[in-house]
Order: C-alpha cells, then sequence, then structure tokens
C-alpha cells in the first residue's frame, strides 16, 4: 500500500479586494502518495496554480494545513524546502549566467559542497542533453532546452517532491515527448511529482492518479485506469469535459 508523503487538510485560500471576494481553494483535502506523479487538472480559474503555489509554499493558505510526512510544512517551512523542487510555468532562468552557472547557483543556494554541486551539475547536463550549451547564455537556448533547465535546475538538491507547473507548456510536440520521458525517469528514482496541466493527454500519459478541480473544490481524485472504466470512455480529455459539463 502507498504511503502519504502529503496530506492537504481543508485546505482554503481566500483573496479580498475592496469588490469581491474570491474562494480560490474552499476546504478541500486530499493525499499525495510516495512516488506517485499526481496530475492537477481543471479549468482556468479552478484553483490548480493556486493549490500547486501553496505545496510550493510560495503562498500561505487561508486556513487548513499541509502535512509532510505528518507533520505541518509551516512547522519548519525551511526542512520542507530542502526536499521540495519547483519548476515553475513562467520561465525565471538568470540571464546573466551561463547555464552551468544557472546549476551551481542553485546548488549553493542549497548550501550543497562545492564538490557534490560540481558532479550533480555534470550529471545534469548530461542527463538532460545540456552539455554541449554549459557555457552558452540563456538567451542564446531555445525555448525546449530553456525548459530543460528549468527541469534540471528543480533536481538540483536531490528532492523528494517536484512540482512541476505547465512544464512543456508552448513547446513542440518531439520537446514535449521527450520531457515526458524524463518525467517518467524521476518516478523510477522514486521522486513524487506534483504535475499541473492543461494538456489532457499529457496528464493521461504521466499521471497516476488525477485530481479535478472545479471552482475551488475537488470534483474528484481517482486514476486513469479507473476513471475509464468507471465512464466508459478511451481519452481522458472526453471525462474532463464531460465532468466539467456537470458542474455546470
Amino acid at each position: 500500500m502507498s504511503r502519504p508523503i502529503l496530506d492537504i487538510n481543508r485546505l482554503s485560500k481566500i483573496y479580498k479586494t475592496n469588490e469581491h471576494t474570491v474562494h480560490a481553494l474552499n476546504n478541500i483535502s486530499l493525499t499525495i502518495n510516495r512516488g506517485e506523479i499526481f496530475g492537477l487538472l481543471g479549468v482556468n480559474g479552478a484553483g490548480k496554480t493556486t493549490l500547486s503555489s501553496i505545496l510550493a509554499s510560495l503562498h500561505p493558505p487561508t486556513s487548513g494545513d499541509v502535512l509532510y510526512n505528518g507533520n505541518s510544512i509551516y512547522n519548519n517551512i525551511i526542512d520542507y524546502r530542502k526536499v521540495l523542487g519547483f519548476c515553475p510555468q513562467r520561465q525565471n532562468l538568470d540571464q546573466s549566467l551561463t547555464v552551468e552557472e544557472n546549476l551551481i547557483f542553485a546548488g549553493r543556494y542549497f548550501l550543497m559542497p562545492e564538490k557534490q554541486i560540481l558532479e550533480r551539475v555534470k550529471y545534469l547536463l548530461k542527463n538532460f542533453g545540456l552539455t554541449k550549451y554549459a557555457q552558452f547564455p540563456i538567451q542564446a537556448l531555445s525555448g525546449g532546452n530553456k525548459q530543460r533547465l528549468l527541469i534540471a535546475r528543480s533536481l538540483m538538491h536531490n528532492p523528494e517532491i517536484i512540482i512541476l507547473d505547465e512544464p512543456t507548456v508552448g513547446l513542440d510536440p518531439d520537446i514535449r515527448r521527450t520531457l515526458w520521458e524524463q518525467i517518467k525517469q524521476f518516478k523510477q528514482m522514486g521522486i513524487t511529482i506534483v504535475l499541473t496541466t492543461h494538456y489532457l493527454d499529457e496528464a493521461e500519459y504521466l499521471s497516476d492518479r488525477v485530481c479535478i478541480l472545479h471552482q475551488g473544490k475537488v470534483i474528484l481524485i481517482e486514476s486513469i485506469a479507473n476513471l475509464k472504466v468507471q465512464h466508459k470512455k478511451e481519452r481522458l480529455e472526453d471525462i474532463f469535459i464531460e465532468l466539467v459539463k456537470e458542474q455546470e
């Protein structure tokens, strides 16, 4: 039986302005198991980016808690961040550094020993096909190679959990497929992956389970195989459209 690594308990996030109150997340609870690829799906405004941002410790919840191995991440947020890798949707690579220097900086950020940093950089450059671009400035990279570097950077400190926020958005199909296979490799290494994506084929290919959010609430959490049996459909996209229509 799979062991939970993250428990989300009665989590809410409310944004207030002078005129409006928005419940981005409304009292949601779910469990993410160790070593699984957990897909977060939903239409725009469903709450998936808000949830991934809270799990990445970028924003605090209004109420509720996130537990890592049974303990609140807010009891020791620094230690939690040490086991967490985050690949943002918008590229935020340091334009003043080379490819190699971006990875070195990430290692130093996590206080890794210099020898270990250099070994890890060499490994990641090779694994992501970036060795020949090591001394390139960021501006000289293609979109696909920038995305590879972003994901490599999130792995620099050997995290237990990686949050991938739209990791293949805007990329060519062949590059997307290559990144999918690399993400599959992370799972084989025992890394837990939280995947936020708009691409239903991506979620179907990669996810062990998916969580569909709608208007800040969890519609369902289920494996792809079980969803296909329950809804008698072959594609996750068709199931997703059906479920969203039911909510509306």
